[in-house]
């Protein structure tokens, strides 16, 4: 995706966000519903004047932060060969931040669409997106799986990013099928992810070790 694309496309996100919020707020109650158990029922209010922009100020906090890291990176020549993929990635969670927005608004103004029936697909895209940059993720500070082992040689950073790619593509489509599940969609989806990001650990030291005795 070409650089000016993206920034067009992140402003316009984040820009409608704070839109979409500014119209629904005078429609809004006082205290809003602002965190859901896991079951998809409503158990922790806000004030509506912090509550209600907490996203969008979120979405701006993540689109900035994203933005300085790649400035200050040491290794940013390396994230320049992938940035269009980072790029796009950034998208994605800004747009699922602004799904989460948008849920929360329509169960505020009376429509109560229960988190654990919204969040399964858009969550599984965003996590097979997170394997396909994983997966051309070149060697920095940031973005992968940052490991000691992985960050002293290449061949370890992309053997390791190769597989564990993959495995987040498996994890994300885990997450869409999820939404047959209801209530269990996240315990579905965080069990393999934590597990995958054991694997990744794990796999990475191995590597070294094996590179490393073969000199």
């Amino acid at each position: 995706m070409p650089a000016g694309r993206a920034i067009t496309l992140i402003v316009g996100v984040i820009g409608l966000a704070f839109i979409i919020t500014m119209l629904a707020y005078p429609r809004l109650p006082d205290r809003i519903a602002s965190h859901w158990n896991a079951a998809g029922d409503a158990d922790g209010w806000m004030a509506k004047a912090i509550g209600v922009f907490l996203i969008p100020v979120t979405m701006l906090g993540v689109a900035a932060l994203c933005t300085l890291l790649p400035l200050i990176d040491p290794l940013k020549r390396n994230i320049a060969v992938f940035r269009p993929y980072y790029d796009t990635f950034l998208i994605l969670i800004l747009l699922f931040l602004l799904v989460i927005q948008l849920q929360i608004l329509f169960w505020n103004l009376g429509t109560k669409i229960s988190p654990n029936r919204l969040l399964p697909i858009p969550f599984g895209i965003l996590i097979y997106y997170a394997g396909v940059l994983i997966q051309h993720a070149k060697r920095n500070w940031f973005v992968g799986v940052r490991t000691p082992w992985t960050l002293r040689s290449d061949r370890v950073w992309d053997q390791t990013h190769r597989v564990t790619g993959a495995l987040f593509r498996v994890c994300g489509v885990i997450s869409v099928i999820g939404f047959a599940f209801g209530d269990r969609w996240l315990w579905c989806v965080m069990a393999p992810l934590i597990l995958v990001t054991l694997f990744s650990v794990t796999y990475s030291y191995a590597l070294f070790r094996k590179e490393q005795q073969k000199g």
